[in-house]
């Protein structure tokens, strides 16, 4: 299996591929002694060593960090608890991306994959060895006021209600819906009014992915734009793009900001991650989306639409350098943590396959990374 890095390469333009091996080459000798001569240090005088494992990423992945953070330091409390911060998923891959060393952090957590450019940037930066793990599922639900009415909501009302131009009479035009009637007759005579990820959230591109792109197509609107003659990423930014005349928010901070917003807003829609909606049961109702009510079962399935893999990236010239590391990652992937039994799961996580998690642990193995005792 090719790694995440062998990977890029692969996708790198074939008369640059010569320049970016030997650029490879040069910067692994040069990293490796940069980390030689670090670990030396570290050995030495540990008054220059950093004891504890720095991750920093998605708020979606923060609980569930957490949670593995805290249990981590009771199974092995001869290592300090890591030190974990929400900021985005994009936020903390950049962080992730900066470099190598002990003034750079350990983990980037995820609620989407790291992109090309993303690891692009981290190859610039030294950061060439990137272990991706992928922990487990969670879905994106819709919910509004425990005491409204229900919303039986499709991907393709989703769209029509948030797109910011709609194709009408073979031109794209703002768009003109004011209600959630105004578009399906089953749904509430609300005027349209939704709490959306902003754009510095991994859940704002699966929810463009899996909603708004799916919706595109679902209405016909993917067919008439093809028709118009746009090229893909024209059609693509025309399907995602979320109108901005009040009607759809973005909400930069974490689900607990779009509960309160909901809150005030009884007749509102937000969006939310399966375990924060388990979590506020008792103030949120839940949206069925194309007739599939969310659960862990219909997204360990995949019948429900909006489900997406949870991850985290390691990198891998920290282990041996950061205490304890190595094993974190390999208690993260542990039943005992992310099983049909483990505390995450009664969190809200939705538990991969048992053969997924097997493999994912033969591969943290096969790296070769879990030397470290």
């Amino acid at each position: 299996m090719m790694t995440i890095r062998q990977q890029l390469i692969l996708r790198l333009q074939p008369a640059k591929k010569q320049r970016v091996n030997t650029l490879r080459v040069a910067i692994s000798l040069l990293v490796n002694l940069v980390l030689s001569v670090l670990a030396i240090c570290i050995c030495q005088n540990g008054a220059f060593a950093r004891d504890q494992i720095q991750i920093s990423g998605s708020s979606t992945v923060f609980p569930y960090a957490k949670i593995v953070a805290e249990t981590f330091s009771e199974v092995y409390p001869k290592y300090r608890i890591p030190v974990i911060e929400s900021g985005g998923s994009g936020a903390g891959i950049k962080e992730f991306c900066r470099g190598l060393g002990t003034n750079t952090i350990d983990i980037a957590n995820a609620s989407r994959a790291i992109s090309h450019a993303e690891l692009k940037s981290c190859f610039q930066s030294g950061v060439l060895d990137v272990e991706e793990i992928r922990f487990g599922y969670d879905g994106i639900v819709f919910a509004s006021d425990i005491h409204g009415p229900d919303w039986p909501l499709t991907t393709g009302a989703i769209y029509k209600a948030l797109a910011a131009k709609l194709v009408i009479d073979g031109h794209l035009r703002d768009n003109p819906f004011k209600t959630w009637q105004d578009i399906d007759s089953g749904l509430p005579p609300f005027l349209i009014m939704a709490f959306i990820p902003g754009e510095k959230h991994g859940t704002r591109e699966v929810f463009e992915d899996k909603v708004m792109m799916v919706g595109c197509a679902a209405t016909g609107a993917l067919q008439k734009l093809q028709n118009m003659g746009l090229d893909q990423q024209a059609i693509h930014d025309a399907c995602v793009a979320i109108r901005k005349d009040g009607n759809a928010v973005d909400i930069d901070g974490d689900y607990s900001e779009t509960l309160a917003r909901i809150s005030a807003n009884k007749t509102a829609l937000g969006v939310f991650g399966l375990d924060y909606y388990q979590n506020n049961a008792d103030r949120l109702k839940l949206a069925p989306v194309d007739g599939v009510i969310p659960s862990a079962a219909t997204i360990a399935s995949g019948k429900y639409p909006v489900s997406r893999p949870l991850y985290f990236y390691v990198k891998k010239a920290h282990i041996g350098v950061i205490p304890g590391l190595a094993r974190y990652v390999g208690f993260f992937l542990s039943d005992q943590m992310i099983g049909p039994d483990s505390p995450l799961v009664d969190y809200g996580l939705v538990a991969a396959p048992q053969k997924e998690r097997e493999a994912q642990r033969a591969a943290f193995e096969r790296g070769d990374i879990m030397s470290e005792n």
